[in-house]
């Protein structure tokens, strides 16, 4: 902590990162134990995250992360889709094909940005809010396959015919940002991804990545 910096706040955010970690919610003794603060602060912290929604007490007296977490999140995506329009327009360029952001949304991928190409007679139409099972489609199993790989070991899924029939796609995780669980990619009419495509949605990836640090 230094001087510029608020004490309660900190631990206020602790707090709302230790209860997001866990599926189960965890008691004021437990609170206490990892914050390395007494029962009052804690109670206090506590009171002061449910007047705003951001945390709730079970009926065991757990804590857990509140709904007002959630709007807070909504307002999350337009900031990540700034950030990763330029990435996306020249990947979509590029390639010649659809180019996506995909987020995870709880068992879903959430596409959150899209780019067409300007100068193809024809490109797979692919909307922001799409979404789809996180085990179908090349977004969703660059996401899948990120979380057993190492953070510096960055690769491509390639799928074809998984969302919809003729349409190829290749996406590559994002690695390296905090709190953000996503995908680059790309997806077009074709019976095959050619070869350097893979790569080039690779560097993509990495851009916007960089593009959120």
């Amino acid at each position: 902590m230094t001087a510029e910096t608020s004490q309660t706040l900190d631990r206020g955010l602790r707090v709302l990162k230790l209860l997001a970690d866990t599926d189960h919610g965890l008691t004021v003794t437990e609170l206490s134990n990892k914050l390395g603060v007494n029962r009052t602060v804690v109670y206090r912290l506590l009171a002061t995250l449910e007047q705003h929604a951001l945390v709730r007490r079970d009926l065991g007296g757990r804590a857990r992360v509140g709904l007002g977490v959630l709007r807070l999140g909504r307002q999350v995506h337009p900031l990540v889709r700034e950030a990763a329009l330029p990435a996306l327009r020249s990947l979509a360029e590029d390639i010649g094909a659809t180019a996506h952001l995909t987020l995870v949304d709880g068992t879903d991928a959430l596409a959150v940005a899209v780019v067409e190409p300007t100068w193809t007679d024809y490109h797979v139409a692919y909307r922001a809010g799409f979404r789809h099972p996180l085990d179908r489609g090349a977004a969703g199993r660059a996401i899948l396959a990120a979380r057993h790989q190492a953070a510096d070991e960055p690769g491509y899924t390639l799928t074809h015919g998984e969302l919809e029939a003729g349409a190829s796609g290749a996406a590559a995780p994002l690695l390296g940002v905090t709190g953000v669980e996503g995908s680059v990619g790309v997806v077009m009419l074709a019976d095959a991804v050619p070869e350097r495509v893979g790569p080039r949605v690779v560097d993509a990836a990495r851009e916007v990545a960089e593009a959120l640090r």
